[in-house]
Order: C-alpha cells, then sequence, then structure tokens
C-alpha cells in the first residue's frame, strides 16, 4: 500500500472516540504502512539493499544450523 492513499476507518453506531482510534491503529499496523514509512525515509542505495538481504539471509541460516545442532 502506498502512503498517499487514504486509509478509512468507519466508526460504529456505538464507537467511542477510543475505540475508533484503536480501529485506526490496528489497521495502520495490518496495511504495514509504519515500517514502509521508515524505509522511504531515506534514500538507500539498491547495493546497500542487497548487502542487508545477504546479512539477514546469512544470520537466519546461522540460527537454523544452531538450532538443528542442539
Amino acid at each position: 500500500m502506498y502512503p498517499d492513499m487514504a486509509t478509512i476507518v468507519v466508526a460504529g453506531p456505538q464507537d467511542n472516540n477510543d475505540q475508533v482510534i484503536k480501529k485506526f491503529k490496528k489497521k495502520i499496523l495490518q496495511e504495514d504502512l509504519l515500517t514502509e514509512l521508515k524505509d522511504r525515509e531515506f534514500y538507500r542505495k539498491p547495493s546497500e539493499i542487497r548487502k542487508e538481504k545477504k546479512n539477514e539471509y546469512r544470520r537466519r541460516r546461522k540460527r537454523r544450523l544452531a538450532a538443528k545442532r542442539s
């Protein structure tokens, strides 16, 4: 989802302000908007992104191998 698209929360007839805010927060988390905004905050070179993915893969693989040995 793109940050420029509107996030709409419909309040029910018995919903108070706290419940509507709770619905909004839940919807933002489901749409993963906060992480996308944080990622777009600063430009990262494609080589940096590849390097991070490669390191993440190595870290996960290392954990899996360690778990199997135990």
